[in-house]
C-alpha cells in the first residue's frame, strides 16, 4: 500500500445520470422535492419529540437521534448530487471525496447502530416490563446514542483512511458520490487488506446490527404471542411495526450494495439502488413513523394547534 504524496489523479469527476442527460431536469426536480420532504420529515419529528413531554421516553429519544443522523445524512450526498444535475461542476478533489466517504459512512454506520439500540429498546419494553425504567434509564440511553455515534465515525475514518492511502490511476467515478466499491475501482491496485477490511466492516456494520434486531424480534414475538388479549396484542405490536418496516428497508438497501459480488456489478443497477438508500431511505424515517405511529400524530396535532392559535 502506497503512501506517499498522490502523483497522479488529484480530483475525480462524476459519472452518475450522463445515461439520463434527457431526463436531469426532471431528475432534479424529483430529487430536490424529496430531498425537502426529507428535510422538513426529519426536523418536524426531531421538533416535536423535543417539545412535547409525553414524547421524552426511550423509544423517542433514540427516534431523533435517527432523525438527527439522517438528515445530516442526506446533507452530505444530496446537496451535490443536484448541482451535478443543474450542469453545476461535475468533479470532486481527491480530498473532498475522502471527507465526502468519511462522512457518508460515519452517519450510515450510525443509522445502522441506532436501529439495533431501538431493537434492544422494543426488546426491554415487551419482554422485561417491570425493569424497563431501570434498565433503559436516561444515563443508559445517552451512553448508547453516544456510543454508537463515536463507533460509527471510529469505523469510517479506518476505512477512509485505507481507501485513500491508495494511488488512482482513473478520475472517472461510475457513480453520483464517493461510495466505497465506486472509488476502490478506481485505485491502480487494491490490496487485499482493502478488501478483507470493506467485507469485515460490512458483517459487523450491517450483519451483525440485523442479526441482533432479528433474534430481538424473535424473543418480541414469542412474547406477543402469550398476550391473551386481542386488543393488547395489536397494541403491543403496532409499537414495533414501524421500527420494523424501517429496518427491513435499511438493512435490505445496504446488504444488496454492500454484499452483492463483484461481478454482478453494473452501473444502472447500482446507481439505482443507491438512489434508494441516499434518497428514498431517509424519508422514510418520517414518513413511517408519522403515519403509523398514533402519540406522534397527537403530538404534530397539538403543535400545529398551538401554531395556528398563536
Amino acid at each position: 500500500m502506497k503512501t506517499g504524496n498522490f502523483t497522479g489523479v488529484r480530483e475525480f469527476v462524476f459519472q452518475g445520470f450522463s445515461n439520463f442527460q434527457d431526463y436531469q431536469l426532471t431528475l432534479f426536480i424529483v430529487f430536490f422535492a424529496l430531498y425537502i420532504l426529507t428535510l422538513a420529515g426529519n426536523i418536524i419529528i426531531v421538533t416535536i419529540i423535543r417539545i412535547d413531554h409525553h414524547l421524552h421516553t426511550p423509544m423517542y429519544f433514540f427516534l431523533s437521534v435517527l432523525s438527527t443522523s439522517e438528515t445530516f445524512y442526506s446533507l452530505v450526498i444530496i446537496p451535490r448530487m443536484l448541482g451535478s444535475l443543474v450542469g453545476l461542476s461535475q468533479t470532486i478533489l481527491l480530498e473532498c471525496c475522502g471527507t465526502q466517504l468519511f462522512f457518508f459512512l460515519g452517519f450510515g454506520i450510525t443509522n445502522c447502530f441506532v436501529l439495533a439500540v431501538m431493537g434492544y429498546d422494543r426488546y426491554v419494553a415487551i419482554c422485561n416490563p417491570l425493569r424497563y425504567s431501570i434498565i433503559m434509564n436516561w444515563k443508559v440511553c445517552v451512553t448508547l446514542a453516544s456510543s454508537v455515534c463515536a463507533t460509527g465515525f471510529v469505523l469510517s475514518l479506518v476505512q477512509a483512511l485505507c481507501i485513500f492511502r491508495l494511488t488512482f490511476c482513473n478520475s472517472l467515478i461510475e457513480h453520483f458520490f464517493c461510495d466505497v466499491r465506486p472509488v476502490l475501482n478506481l485505485a491502480c491496485e487494491v490490496p487485499v487488506i482493502n478488501e478483507i477490511l470493506t467485507l469485515v466492516l460490512s458483517l459487523l456494520v450491517i450483519t451483525a446490527p440485523a442479526t441482533f434486531i432479528f433474534i430481538s424480534y424473535i424473543l418480541i414475538i414469542s412474547t406477543i404471542l402469550k398476550i391473551a388479549s386481542t386488543d393488547g396484542w395489536k397494541k403491543t405490536f403496532a409499537t414495533c411495526s414501524s421500527h420494523l418496516t424501517v429496518v427491513v428497508i435499511h438493512y435490505g438497501c445496504a446488504s444488496i450494495v454492500y454484499f452483492k459480488p463483484k461481478s454482478e456489478n453494473t452501473r444502472g443497477q447500482d446507481q439505482l439502488i443507491s438512489v434508494t438508500y441516499t434518497v428514498i431511505t431517509p424519508l422514510l424515517n418520517p414518513v413511517v413513523y408519522s403515519l403509523r405511529n398514533k402519540e406522534v400524530q397527537d403530538a404534530l396535532r397539538k403543535m400545529l394547534g398551538r401554531k395556528i392559535l398563536s
